[in-house]
């Protein structure tokens, strides 16, 4: 379940550095979850690939000899991509110290010469030292646990070398303002949440995730933030960089909805009955010289 700010827990509203606390300790207690699902198929039933779009491929080019940094990794299934598409060399980065174990186990079973570094991602500068990287790939699901884009599009910037691509693939703000209608059989969505940042994160306190498999224990409680495609974009631009692409589909990876039914790709989307609204977009940026 899902509460506005405005009903915080007793004791009063967190601190942001609480908050994000709170998130690093959910990921880590969300993690054997995951690792055990049907969703994320670690047991061979998906591969690295299958977590990405064609027009994702397209955006980014060759990734031939670059340095591949990417940001709020998880598990790093999608991570293993950069590197089997021949990366010089694949970093992962992530604040859940149980993510980092287990994707640093995965790549070694896997055979994949790949590097993964614990860090909250405002922290990411500090933790790479003076790497810097020719490419930068981060979304779906990330942003939501951000709570200042500026700070972050100037992580990015940073660790950017000049020239260098930065590609954010990330679920639409109009996407996360969905909820189904009271009525199943209507087969309708309507705005629940907010679109636009404002009125403070929201906090939910569940024992499920968006994957299959066991409820979390321990730590339920996680914060997360609106932010919408214009605040993304003027704090990319902010920190120096130029904006090339700014795509919008209504493809999603899995199965959001019930309602939803396969693409041809694959992925799913609303049925043609449905209004089509954007589900996913992805913005590619340039760092200038």
């Amino acid at each position: 379940m899902t509460t506005e700010m405005s009903e915080p827990a007793a004791g009063g509203i967190p601190t942001v550095e609480e908050m994000v606390r709170a998130n690093q300790a959910n990921w880590d207690a969300r993690t054997p979850v995951h690792v055990a699902s049907a969703f994320y198929g670690l047991d061979g039933t998906k591969t690295a690939d299958d977590w990405f779009a064609p027009f994702e491929w397209d955006d980014l080019g060759s990734l031939e000899g670059r340095d591949v940094l990417h940001l709020q990794c998880h598990l790093g299934t999608e991570t293993a991509a950069f590197a089997d598409r021949g990366a010089a060399h694949t970093v992962g980065l992530d604040i859940s110290a149980a993510a980092v174990a287990e994707a640093r186990r995965l790549a070694r079973e896997g055979g994949r010469d790949m590097e993964f570094v614990r860090s909250d991602v405002h922290r990411a500068v500090e933790a790479l030292g003076d790497r810097r990287f020719d490419v930068i790939y981060t979304g779906k699901g990330a942003l939501c646990y951000l709570p200042d884009l500026t700070a972050w599009a100037s992580v990015v910037s940073a660790l950017l070398r000049p020239g260098g691509t930065f590609y954010l693939v990330e679920f639409h703000p109009l996407l996360d303002s969905f909820g189904p209608a009271p009525d199943p059989g209507r087969q309708q969505l309507l705005l629940h949440h907010d679109y636009l940042s404002g009125r403070g994160p929201l906090r939910s306190d569940t024992p499920g995730t968006y994957t299959d498999g066991p409820p979390v224990e321990g730590a339920t409680v996680s914060y997360e933030w609106r932010h919408g495609i214009g605040e993304v974009v003027s704090a990319v631009v902010a920190a120096g960089l130029s904006v090339e692409v700014l795509r919008e589909t209504e493809l999603l990876p899995w199965k959001r909805f019930d309602t939803m039914v396969p693409s041809d790709n694959g992925w799913w989307r609303l049925p043609p009955s449905q209004p089509i609204v954007p589900m996913l977009y992805a913005l590619r940026a340039v760092k200038k010289s």
